[in-house]
């Protein structure tokens, strides 16, 4: 299965959000020069990574289990959820130090998300 065969074959509501989150991705690539952007399944997930040493993969989920929402998931050993809460607040539902999830009734926040996965794509070359 390929990343367009997971996303095409999600209902409509979660297909779209996870489209959109595709399309915030590879713009965050482009404007933080985190090309070229490598999109594979992992974990039967879709997966964007950077260039190695630049930043960290982020993830997208959807599941029956939880149909209200999709995650934007980067690897728990960074702080990139923790910088997040500190930007966003409670705006948005956290998970732990993996997660954002976001809910499909609503939409997008796309230029928080953008920011977010520059800072994941770029996330090695920021750190102190």
């Amino acid at each position: 299965m390929t990343v367009s065969s997971y996303i095409d074959s999600l209902p409509p509501a979660p297909r779209a959000h996870l489209n959109l989150l595709q399309q915030i991705i590879r713009n965050a690539a482009d404007t933080s020069a985190a090309t070229p952007l490598t999109e594979n399944l992992k974990w039967g997930q879709p997966s964007y990574a950077p260039p190695k040493g630049m930043g960290t993969p982020i993830r997208l989920s959807w599941s029956e289990k939880t149909p209200d929402h999709v995650a934007f998931l980067v690897h728990c050993q960074t702080s990139l959820v923790e910088e997040w809460r500190l930007m966003f607040g409670e705006t948005y539902v956290f998970d732990g130090n993996r997660a954002v999830h976001l809910q499909v009734a609503q939409p997008l926040p796309k230029d928080a998300l953008h920011q977010m996965a520059v800072m994941a794509l770029t996330y090695h070359t920021r750190k102190p």
